[in-house]
C-alpha cells in the first residue's frame, strides 16, 4: 500500500475498486478508484477520504508518509460516501484535525451521516493557509449533490476536482497520459452521461469558473487525473461541449423484442439512418445496459425506441430504460417509437407518451407493425427515416 507522489509534497493516499460493477444504476466494467491526496505541509492536509469498505488501504498509504494523528485538515468536497465514508474512521485515527466541509450542505449532509464532529465551514473564496500553500474553496452545488465544491490550490496551481472530470476506471497509473487516451475519454463521457448530464447548467458555470484559474493539474475524485496542457484543455472542451448538449450526425436505436419483428424493424430503422450519413447505434435491452446507451445519447440527435406490446404494456426493459433517461434529462433530441403487436399495439403509444416526458421531441408518429413485416412495410419504414433524417 504505498502512496504515489504526484508533485513535491502532494501524494495520492487513495484506494483502488478494481471489481466493482456497479454504481448508481450503471455498469462500471473497468472498476473505479476512490481519490484521496495527502499535502504534506506546515498543516498536514487530507484532501477528501475514501468509500467506507476501503478506509485501512488509504489509511497505510498515509502511514508511509507520516503519523496520521499529525494531520491538521481533512477536506470533505462531497458527503457521498464513495468520498467521505471513511471520515468517521479518520476522525478517531486525527484526533485533531478539523475536517473542512461547505456551508450549509457540507456540513448538514456530514452531520446527518456521521454525527457531530470536528466541522469546520467555508464559503465561497475562503482559504486556509497550510504554511508554503494555500488552499481555496469553489462551491459547485449540484454537480451533482447541493454540497459538492472543488479545492484550489494557487501555489501548485493544482485543482482538487472531486466528481468533476473523473471517471470509473481502476487502474494503477495516476494520470491520463499513463493510460490509452481513447478508454479514458470514453470513461469520462460515460460517467458525465451517468452522473452529471442533468446538471449542465453547473457544469458549465464549473468550467467558466477555471477559465480564470491557472490550472496546470486536476487532480480527480475517480479515475486517472490530467497534467498534460494538451489533455487539461481536451477534457475542459469536452465538458463544455457536453454540458451544452452539443449534438452530432448520431442516431441511437433501443429496442427489446419477443418473436423478433420489432428487431427486424430496429435494424431497418437503423439502416436507415446510416443510409442517411448518420452514425448509428443500436442497443438491444435483453443484453445491453442502459449506461451505454446514454453514452451514446450524450452527443446523438435522434433516439428511436421499440418494443411489441405484452399485457397491453411496453416489454419492462423498456419501460425501465424510459425511466432512466427521464431521470438524466437529456435536452435537445429528437425522437419517435416503434413496435409490432399481435392484438394490442398499446406499447407504441406507451414509448411516445413516455419520451415526451422525458422531453424528446417527437419527429413522427409511432410506427406499428401488426404481425410480420413484408418489404413494402420495410422500405416504406426506411424511407420515413431517412426522409426525416435528411430534413
Amino acid at each position: 500500500m504505498l502512496p504515489a507522489e504526484i508533485k513535491e509534497g502532494i501524494y495520492w493516499v487513495g484506494s483502488m475498486d478494481y471489481s466493482m460493477r456497479s454504481f448508481h444504476g450503471y455498469n462500471t466494467e473497468k472498476g473505479s478508484t476512490y481519490n484521496a491526496y495527502l499535502i504534506m505541509d506546515e498543516k498536514i492536509t487530507l484532501i477528501d477520504t475514501v468509500k467506507g469498505p476501503f478506509a485501512m488501504e488509504a489509511f497505510g498509504r498515509i502511514r508511509k508518509l507520516v503519523d496520521p494523528a499529525k494531520i491538521d485538515y481533512i477536506v470533505s468536497n462531497h458527503v457521498e460516501p464513495d468520498h467521505s465514508g471513511a471520515i468517521p474512521f479518520f476522525a478517531q485515527q486525527c484526533p485533531n484535525a478539523k475536517i473542512v466541509t461547505s456551508d450549509p450542505n457540507g456540513l448538514k449532509g456530514l452531520t446527518g451521516r456521521y454525527g457531530e464532529k470536528n466541522y469546520v465551514t467555508v464559503k465561497a473564496g475562503d482559504s486556509i493557509s497550510l504554511g508554503k500553500r494555500t488552499l481555496t474553496f469553489i462551491p459547485t452545488p449540484m454537480l451533482h449533490w447541493p454540497d459538492s465544491m472543488v479545492t484550489y490550490c494557487p501555489e501548485e496551481e493544482i485543482l482538487f476536482s472531486n466528481d468533476g472530470f473523473g471517471q470509473h476506471l481502476a487502474t494503477t497509473a495516476r494520470f491520463a497520459d499513463e493510460v490509452d487516451m481513447s478508454t479514458v475519454m470514453h470513461q469520462a463521457k460515460k460517467y458525465y452521461a451517468n452522473i452529471l448530464m442533468p446538471y449542465g447548467l453547473q457544469a458549465r458555470k464549473t468550467v467558466e469558473a477555471l477559465a480564470g484559474l491557472k490550472v496546470s493539474m486536476i487532480l480527480t475524485g475517480h479515475g486517472v487525473s490530467w497534467r498534460r496542457p494538451e489533455d487539461i484543455a481536451a477534457i475542459l472542451r469536452a465538458y463544455k461541449d457536453w454540458s451544452s448538449f452539443q449534438r452530432t450526425d448520431k442516431a441511437v436505436v433501443v429496442f427489446d423484442t419477443m418473436w423478433h419483428t420489432t428487431e427486424i424493424m430496429a435494424k431497418n430503422v437503423a439502416d436507415a439512418f446510416y443510409k442517411a450519413g448518420y452514425e448509428t447505434r443500436i442497443f438491444d435491452m435483453r443484453c445491453d445496459h442502459i449506461a451505454d446507451v446514454m453514452t451514446e445519447l450524450l452527443d446523438a440527435k435522434y433516439l428511436a425506441v421499440g418494443s411489441p406490446t405484452l399485457n397491453n404494456q411496453m416489454l419492462p426493459s423498456i419501460a425501465g430504460f424510459l425511466c432512466y433517461l427521464k431521470g438524466l434529462a437529456p435536452k435537445g433530441l429528437k425522437g419517435f417509437s416503434f413496435g409490432s403487436y399481435g392484438w394490442g399495439g398499446h406499447s407504441i403509444g406507451q414509448i411516445e407518451k413516455e419520451l415526451e416526458a422525458c422531453k424528446v421531441e417527437i419527429a413522427i408518429p409511432g410506427i406499428k407493425l401488426q404481425n410480420t413485416p413484408n418489404p413494402m412495410f420495410l422500405n416504406d419504414l426506411q424511407n420515413k427515416v431517412i426522409e426525416l433524417a435528411k430534413s
